[in-house]
């Protein structure tokens, strides 16, 4: 079988790594990448390691030639493509902001512009470790999740599921992520001279667009929303997240356990021995998340979850749910 697979905002970092997937996928052709930047150009000529192949705009990208779609777009740019993909037959895994939330409304209070295809909410969540695999399988259209949400719900889904976290408790999350988190569109504060030796908080608190997203799925494994504070960090690296939870517990003791009997059987993710940690260095540049569990007290529980921002976090986990999505071995072009 031959999936003839078409990438919109192919030049980002993220769709180089699709490109990069998708180019050694036994089961893919690559029929058309987009970009509104470098449209009339090729790949290569704007990342030199890239394949050879042409960009074109999305207005000139031939839907009626395709049977998938990723959609590495900005949100609002995302959802009328989604749109008139569905409308033509082909299969969608949107990697934007765009249908990870649920509720229009909500998503007007945090990205301030109405939702530009409310029809299509809500939207099936693409976590495979969290979400029954069959449903991803009949699904013709998948959000994608975002990377901090990605780690953060590795993080606390088997907690809030099993009802361990302590009603009404702060859940502390310390997050940092390298700038390609950021995109390639540039900004002053992710100049090398500006990131270089420092490492600086941003939209901390309650303020970061991945927080309804977190909460949104937490509350459907039970948690209450509003406990969580949500801090991001910039590193000075150019990939990767770690992201640590503070959580108050009914018992840490038994929390590895817990974590051994959800993750122990996926592919994609590892659950470290007592008394290792979780670093970079576990997931850069693969496919995997890795995560510790530190207990400090009978009911303090520290967890850390690291991912590589551009792969398990974007890239390699809309694969995954292609690969779902086709009949495919889920880790296809992953491992």
């Amino acid at each position: 079988m031959t999936i003839k697979v078409g990438i919109y905002g192919a030049r980002g970092y993220t769709g180089l790594e699709l490109v990069r997937l998708l180019s050694q996928h036994p089961d893919v052709e690559l029929a058309f990448l987009t970009s509104e930047q470098s449209a009339g150009t090729s790949l290569r000529e704007n990342w030199p390691q890239a394949p050879d192949l042409p960009l074109i705009s999305a207005a000139d990208a031939p839907l009626d030639a395709v049977q998938a779609v990723f959609l590495c777009l900005p949100h609002t740019a995302s959802a009328p493509i989604a749109v008139a993909a569905l409308e033509q037959g082909v299969k969608v895994v949107d990697l934007s902001a765009d249908l990870r939330l649920d509720d229009p409304a909500v998503y007007q209070t945090w990205y301030k512009v109405p939702h530009p295809a409310p029809h299509l909410l809500p939207t099936l969540y693409g976590l495979p470790e969290l979400e029954e695999r069959e449903r991803i399988a009949a699904s013709n259209c998948i959000a994608n999740p975002g990377c901090y949400a990605a780690a953060t719900l590795l993080g606390l889904t088997p907690l809030a599921r099993s009802g361990m976290i302590r009603p009404g408790t702060p859940i502390i999350v310390d997050a940092k992520s390298g700038t390609s988190g950021a995109g390639r569109a540039p900004k002053q504060n992710l100049l090398f001279a500006e990131v270089c030796r420092n490492f600086s908080p941003y939209n901390i608190g309650r303020a970061h667009r991945h927080l309804p997203e977190i909460e949104q799925n937490l509350a459907k494994a039970g948690l209450e929303p509003g406990q969580m504070v949500f801090s991001p960090h910039l590193l000075p690296t150019d990939r990767g997240i770690l992201s640590t939870h503070y959580v108050q517990v009914s018992d840490a003791e038994t929390a590895h356990q817990l974590f051994v009997d959800t993750y122990g059987s996926e592919p994609l993710v590892d659950v470290l021995a007592p008394g290792k940690l979780a670093t970079l260095a576990h997931v850069v540049c693969t496919p995997k998340a890795v995560i510790s569990l530190t207990p400090v007290s009978p009911e303090m529980l520290i967890v850390v979850v690291a991912i590589d921002n551009l792969l398990k976090g974007a890239a390699s986990q809309a694969v995954q749910n292609f690969n779902l999505m086709w009949g495919l071995p889920e880790t296809r072009s992953l491992l």
